[in-house]
């Protein structure tokens, strides 16, 4: 079911929201000082191509907070704002739930990346 509900994802969406991750890791490499937001981006960027099946975690501490502000203000609202609205759109529809609880999940992940780690459900 992962895998017939992943290959629906890629399709309806979740192309779109890997390759925006990929996108936003290159902007971040290009200075010396944003290699470590772009790292952390290619590493999600793989969790929002195929994210059924997989977890969230969170156990970051003061670090991962003061990096998570930064995060927050130089990229990640606008993420977090994408991923809510097509999360809202496809909510709409019974079909879609599924599909919006991955990008409200996406959404959490965009407002802060450090600190969080993938998990196997």
């Amino acid at each position: 079911m992962r895998f017939l509900g992943n290959i629906i994802w890629l399709i309806c969406g979740g192309l779109f929201s890997g390759l925006g991750w990929i996108v936003t890791g290159m902007l971040w490499c290009i200075s010396i000082i944003g290699i470590p937001y772009g790292l952390q981006c290619f590493k999600f960027a793989k969790v929002s191509f195929w994210p059924f099946g997989k977890e969230i975690v969170y156990d970051g501490g003061a670090v991962s907070f003061l990096v998570n502000v930064i995060w927050f203000l130089f990229g990640g609202c606008a993420m977090a704002l994408g991923n809510l609205l097509i999360g809202c759109f496809l909510c709409l529809t019974i079909i879609g739930i599924p599909f919006g609880k991955q990008f409200f999940k996406l959404a959490g992940l965009s407002l802060r990346p450090f600190g969080a780690r993938v998990a196997r459900r």
